[in-house]
C-alpha cells in the first residue's frame, strides 16, 4: 500500500509541472524496495555570464572631405550629413554579478557598415569598437547602465578614375566611445535570459588622409574628418549565465 501511495503521489508532482528530476531513494523498509523523491531547490548558478546580442543601429554624424594640390586648395570642399543611417551589427558580453543588483562585463562588437554610392565612387564606414560595462538591475527585470571604451572606425573610399597611391583606399582611425543604456531582461530557466536594450552613444571624430592621382598627371593629398557620431541602437540577445 505504501509504495501504491508513493507512485500516485510522485505522478501527481509530475502532472504539476515540476521542473526537477525525480531522485530514487533506498527505502529504510524491510522489503529492500525503493521510493520517488524530488527536489525542489533551484540549481546553483555561477556569477558569471556572457551575453550575444544582434544590434540594430542608426548613425549620425557629418563627414568633410578636402585636397590640395603642393599647399593650394584642389577642387571644393565638400560636406555630407548623415541622419539616422540604418546599419545592422552584433556584440559579445562576458561579465560577472558582484550581488543581485549591481554587475559588470566588457564588450566587443561591430556597429555595423554604412554605404554612400554615387557615379563617382564609394565612401563606407565600419566600427569595431570595445566597452567595459555597469550596469544596475532593478527587481522588475529593467536596468540601466553606462559603458566606455574605445572606437576603431575604418573609413574606404572608391573613387571613379583615381589611383591611390600606395594603395592606401582603407584607413584605420581610433574614437573614444561612450555611452548610457537602459533595458529589460526576463528569466528563461535556470541558465539562460531574453534580453532587450537600448544604448545612445557617442564616438568622437577621427581625420585621415590619403594621397591619389586623379588622372591628369598630378599627385593630390585629399583630407577626409569624419565629425562626432551619435549612435541609437536597439539588441536583443541572449544571456547564459554559467
Amino acid at each position: 500500500m505504501k509504495k501504491l501511495v508513493s507512485v500516485i503521489a510522485g505522478a501527481v508532482v509530475l502532472s504539476s509541472g515540476a521542473i526537477a528530476a525525480p531522485t530514487m531513494v533506498k527505502s529504510n523498509a524491510n522489503d529492500g524496495g525503493y521510493v520517488v523523491t524530488y527536489d525542489y531547490a533551484d540549481k546553483p548558478v555561477s556569477d558569471w555570464y556572457m551575453t550575444l546580442r544582434a544590434e540594430l543601429a542608426f548613425w549620425n554624424f557629418k563627414a568633410t572631405a578636402s585636397a590640395s594640390l603642393d599647399g593650394y586648395p584642389y577642387g571644393d570642399e565638400t560636406t555630407e550629413n548623415y541622419s539616422f543611417k540604418p546599419v545592422f551589427g552584433g556584440n559579445l558580453s562576458v561579465g560577472k554579478w558582484f550581488d543581485s543588483n549591481w554587475r559588470a562585463d566588457v564588450e566587443a562588437g561591430y556597429l555595423g557598415r554604412m554605404t554612400d554610392k554615387d557615379s563617382g565612387g564609394e565612401y563606407a564606414v565600419q566600427i569595431p569598437y570595445a566597452t567595459v560595462n555597469g550596469y544596475y538591475n532593478f527587481i522588475n527585470g529593467l536596468y540601466v547602465g553606462a559603458g566606455v571604451g574605445a572606437a576603431m572606425p575604418i573609413i574606404t573610399i572608391d573613387a571613379a578614375g583615381t589611383d591611390f597611391v600606395e594603395s592606401n583606399r582603407n584607413k584605420f582611425g581610433f574614437g573614444f566611445m561612450g555611452g548610457v543604456m537602459f533595458g529589460y531582461s526576463t528569466q528563461l530557466n535556470d541558465n539562460m535570459t531574453f534580453d532587450i536594450r537600448y544604448r545612445l552613444a557617442g564616438i568622437t571624430g577621427t581625420s585621415h588622409e590619403r594621397v591619389w592621382r586623379p588622372g591628369d598627371g598630378t599627385v593630390v593629398t585629399s583630407k577626409v574628418e569624419n565629425g562626432f557620431m551619435l549612435s541609437n541602437s536597439l539588441s536583443f540577445g541572449l544571456r547564459y549565465n554559467f
